[in-house]
C-alpha cells in the first residue's frame, strides 16, 4: 500500500508542478496585485480542485466527461476565458506605467479568487485526470470513496504548498531594480502565455 501510495504521490507531484494555465493565471495576479492577492488566486485554484474531486467522488464528473457535449463547452469556455484573461494582462501591462497607486486595489476587488477558480472549473484537463487517470492511483486496499476523496485532498495540498511557493519566488523576483519594467514585462509573457494556453487548448484534439 505505501509504494502504491508513493507511486500517486509522485504522478500527483509531477501533475502539479508542471506549467500550464494554473501558474499562468497566479503569475497574471501577482504581477498585477501583488502576493497577497495571488495567494487568493491560489486559493479559488484550489476550490475548482475540490469541486472537481467532489464531482469525481459523486461519479458526475464522469457524466460530463463521456458527453461530447459538455465537455466540448467547457473546453471552449475555458479556451476562451484564458484567452480573455491573457487580453487583459496585455492591456494591463501597457497601462503599468501610467496606472495610479490604487490599480492593484480595484483589480483585487473584482474577485481574484474568482479568477482562480473559474480557470479552474474549466479546465477540461482536470475533467480527464480525475476521471481516467486517478481512478487508477487510488489504493487499492481502501474503499473507492475513501481512497478517491484522499487523492483529492492530496492534490489540493500539493497545489496550495507549490503554487504558494511559486508567488513567494515571485515575489522576490519582483524586487529587483527598474520593478515597474519588469512588471511589465511579465505582464506581456504572462499575457501571451495565457493566449497561447487558449489557443492550444481551443484546438486540441479530444
Amino acid at each position: 500500500m505505501l509504494t502504491h501510495f508513493a507511486a500517486a504521490l509522485g504522478v500527483l507531484g509531477l501533475l502539479t508542478v508542471l506549467p500550464g494555465p494554473d501558474m499562468a493565471v497566479v503569475t497574471r495576479s501577482a504581477i498585477a496585485t501583488g502576493p497577497r492577492d495571488a495567494l487568493r488566486t491560489v486559493a479559488g485554484i484550489t476550490t475548482g480542485l475540490l469541486i472537481w474531486g467532489a464531482l469525481t467522488v459523486a461519479g458526475l464528473a464522469a457524466v460530463l466527461a463521456a458527453s461530447p457535449a459538455a465537455y466540448l463547452a467547457i473546453k471552449f469556455l475555458g479556451a476562451g476565458y484564458l484567452m480573455f484573461l491573457g487580453v487583459q494582462a496585455l492591456w494591463q501591462s501597457r497601462r503599468a506605467a501610467h496606472a495610479s497607486s490604487d490599480a492593484g486595489t480595484r483589480l483585487a476587488g473584482r474577485g481574484l479568487w474568482r479568477t482562480g477558480l473559474v480557470s479552474n472549473v474549466l479546465n477540461p484537463k482536470i475533467i480527464v485526470f480525475y476521471t481516467g487517470l486517478l481512478p487508477t492511483l487510488a489504493p487499492p486496499h481502501l474503499p473507492a470513496a475513501w481512497s478517491m476523496t484522499l487523492l483529492v485532498l492530496l492534490h489540493a495540498v500539493l497545489s496550495v504548498a507549490w503554487l504558494g511557493s511559486y508567488v513567494f519566488l515571485l515575489s522576490k523576483a519582483g524586487r529587483v531594480p527598474e520593478p515597474s519594467r519588469t512588471r511589465r514585462a511579465l505582464g506581456r509573457a504572462t499575457g501571451v502565455a495565457l493566449i497561447g494556453l487558449g489557443l492550444a487548448l481551443a484546438t486540441a484534439s479530444g
